[in-house]
């Protein structure tokens, strides 16, 4: 896996390769829908997809002192994830630890559609390899777009998605559910019903969710109510889960699902949140206190199509924001980004690539020299 070591030196050691402010970099083995996390202890992990679309695998890789590790395949069963539709693939989060957790969809390989399971495995106990994946869904089926999951430094797992209520259908009886484990991923309890209740959920939006420093919780999901009101919400808890805050931070009316995705980053003032509204981008900072999100601020100069954010943060409060454009079905796009001063002013031009493969998203981290990196 030559090209796994290569990305490796390429993303770990910019001083020796003279990475500019923001670097790019493919996903290994021509893989889709990079997710990348940096823990506690500066370590990259990265999760990807190979395969067919509509049935494929996953694999794991991190960094260590040396380069990346071989990557691991995520999944027990072969071809048990899916890619069709850009969000229904891979979330990774760090619990305690440093122990790797990892959510995604199921394929048809995994169950009917009307039954397609949530799946959830985490690294062993070694760090070797991953557990068989362990379906989390007791009575929340139907889920089609894709889930979110978070963790914290207690132990803490929490994983979501949305589906209708048992015994109904239809956009506006989708519920946000959540399962939690309080044991490090080893045992959750059955899914419950949190926050937002009255708003529906767009059916093929993904939703995301983060952990901050102090274990509060955040999920950001696409509302759909009276068949147009797709609004982007906000849930946070400081209860370890147990109840949710509800807001509704950006209100979009359309009348179609729009497919989008969410991203969220840790800064030192808090957690940043990045969305699509009106096939534009936006990110805000949650403000600590309240849980409510700040002002917006969009992308630079709104051309067609902006979809798939994706966030970074570096020490010094510096933001990437990252997206791509003119994506559509079975069809990739273009790679954008702009830096943003820690008191969110644009920082330099914008940049861009082409080449972001259908069915794929990008994933951005801050390296230790205060540069950024994009996976794509």
């Amino acid at each position: 896996m030559r090209l796994v070591f290569l990305c490796a030196a390429l993303l770990l050691a910019p001083q020796l390769f003279g990475l500019p402010r923001v670097a790019l970099q493919r996903v290994p083995d021509g893989g889709l829908q990079p997710q990348v996390v940096t823990d506690h202890s500066g370590i990259v992990h990265l999760v990807y997809y190979t395969g067919d679309a509509s049935a494929g695998d996953l694999w794991y890789i991190h960094s260590t002192a040396g380069g990346f590790t071989q990557p691991v395949r995520v999944n027990s069963v072969a071809g048990a994830a899916v890619a069709t539709g850009n969000i229904r693939g891979p979330r990774m989060a760090i619990g305690r630890n440093g122990r790797v957790y990892v959510a995604w969809n199921g394929s048809d390989k995994t169950g009917p559609a009307m039954r397609a399971p949530m799946l959830f495995t985490r690294l062993n106990d070694a760090g070797t390899a991953f557990e068989p994946e362990r379906n989390l869904i007791h009575q929340a089926w139907v889920i089609d777009g894709g889930g979110g999951i978070a963790a914290d430094r207690d132990g803490r797992v929490y994983v979501f998605w949305h589906a209708p209520l048992p015994g109904t259908e239809g956009e506006e009886n989708r519920r946000v559910w959540m399962a939690r484990s309080d044991d490090d991923g080893l045992t959750f309890a059955a899914e419950r019903v949190v926050g937002g209740n009255a708003v529906g959920a767009c059916g093929c939006c993904s939703l995301n969710a983060a952990t901050d420093a102090q274990g509060d919780v955040y999920v950001l999901f696409r509302g759909a109510h009276g068949g147009v009101h797709r609004d982007m919400n906000l849930l946070v808890s400081r209860d370890h889960g147990e109840t949710f805050s509800a807001s509704d931070i950006s209100k979009w009316d359309v009348g179609y699902c729009v497919m989008s995705s969410e991203a969220f980053a840790q800064a030192r003032t808090g957690v940043i949140a990045a969305w699509e509204t009106e096939k534009q981008i936006h990110f805000a900072p949650v403000t600590p206190a309240s849980g409510v999100a700040g002002d917006w601020t969009p992308a630079p100069d709104n051309t067609a199509n902006r979809k798939y954010p994706t966030l970074a943060v570096n020490p010094a409060g510096e933001i990437l924001l990252a997206w791509t454009e003119g994506m559509g079905w079975k069809k990739g796009g273009s790679l954008h980004w702009q830096l943003f001063r820690s008191n969110g002013a644009p920082d330099g031009p914008q940049g861009q690539a082409p080449g972001v493969p259908a069915w794929s998203l990008v994933a951005a981290y801050a390296r230790p020299d205060g540069g950024f990196t994009i996976v794509y």
